[in-house]
């Protein structure tokens, strides 16, 4: 396996329904995709602007400031107190580190990477790229010996899956006993929806409860993509032990994984700033209170979705003929086939579009189902 190996991208699948989508007199509704379209917030902005005198080459190991920024964030918003900065890394938004991790770890042929059933494709592609054997599979109890590199994604990307502190102890349990890193994708932590996440902080794989004191060999990767509106900053970091840590800050010094100056002083400055997390997720609150009811009215049921950005649907057919009758709607969607062998009769819906558009949306489903 390899670079080489990787199939075609499979998001090239679904142009025809996008065309199909189009031709709706009042314009396609595009839900396929998670990436944010509302403004950057004003402080961060101004942050990013202050910071644009960057004539020095950036640190990779993050500036001071940025390093303590994600310290602070981890113990006031994810119930984490006792991170030191030789715990942080900043990375180049998520994804890179999600498909450089078993290249990084030095992982290669014969050793297996396992990652969740249901999920994000880049999990499977990072160990294809490092020559690794990727591996479905939730059941901790099941993880194979061999196993590496364990990926687990909490709230869950397309399903919205969260684990509760008893189902992360476990994990972490399972994964010491096979000698291999734990790392947990959350960065939709601060998207709890339903269930305890109504009123509960999603638990961290770092939070005492789980580790019972011990990091060795778990990490936790965060995003400010979502929350901040920051995906077109590539801003993002990874937490936890600190031998991993210090392992992957030597391979990005060689690599040159470095974010920009100006976008690590305006994380820093973002990730101080609560009052426009808050703003955000009302905003996804207000178009998931539209969507959901409208598709339910439709014949879909919403399955998980406890917890995220996505509302994971299924009407009982293959994902693909779901898609033609949203495409025929003006509404596109994204494909469960593209996120696991059991997902053929889902599809994913992102809370990304603007209010009105998602309203718009809402509208053609509930007249579809009269």
């Amino acid at each position: 396996m390899g670079v080489r190996d990787l199939d075609d991208y499979p998001w090239d699948a679904v142009v025809p329904y996008r065309e199909r989508a189009a031709q709706h007199p009042d314009g396609i509704v595009d839900l396929s995709i998670g990436s944010p379209v509302d403004p950057t917030p004003e402080v961060i902005r101004r942050a990013l602007a202050e910071a644009t005198d960057a004539h020095a080459y950036p640190q990779t190991v993050g500036t001071p400031a940025l390093r303590e920024a994600i310290v602070d964030w981890y113990a006031r918003r994810r119930g984490v107190p006792d991170l030191s900065t030789a715990n942080v890394l900043p990375t180049v938004g998520s994804k890179e580190l999600v498909a450089l991790l078993p290249t990084l770890l030095g992982l290669g042929p014969g050793d297996i990477v396992v990652h969740p059933s249901v999920a994000y494709p880049t999990y499977e592609v990072g160990a294809k790229v490092a020559g690794a054997t990727p591996v479905a599979m939730d059941d901790p109890a099941a993880w194979p010996e061999g196993t590496k590199l364990i990926w687990i994604n909490t709230p869950g990307n397309p399903d919205g899956r969260t684990w509760t502190t008893a189902e992360l102890a476990a994990a972490v349990t399972r994964a010491r006993e096979l000698g291999a890193v734990l790392a947990s994708d959350e960065c939709y932590a601060e998207l709890g929806w339903d269930g305890p996440w109504a009123h509960e902080p999603v638990p961290s794989v770092l939070d005492p409860r789980v580790t019972g004191g011990r990091r060795a060999n778990l990490l936790s990767v965060y995003s400010l993509s979502k929350q901040s509106n920051l995906a077109g900053y590539r801003a993002a970091f990874v937490a936890g032990c600190k031998s991993v840590i210090a392992e992957l800050l030597t391979a990005r010094k060689h690599l040159g994984l470095m974010p920009p100056a100006p976008v690590q002083h305006a994380m820093a400055v973002a990730l101080g700033d609560d009052e426009h997390v808050a703003a955000q997720k009302a905003l996804y609150r207000e178009r998931r209170e539209l969507l959901r009811p409208a598709l339910e009215a439709a014949g879909f049921r919403i399955d998980g979705s406890e917890a995220g950005l996505y509302l994971w649907a299924t009407e009982g057919k293959d994902a693909w003929e779901s898609l033609g009758v949203l495409a025929d709607l003006g509404i596109l969607a994204g494909p469960g086939h593209f996120y696991g062998q059991s997902s053929g009769e889902h599809i994913r819906l992102s809370l990304t579009a603007p209010t009105d558009r998602i309203r718009a949306a809402a509208e053609r489903l509930n007249a579809h189902a009269l």
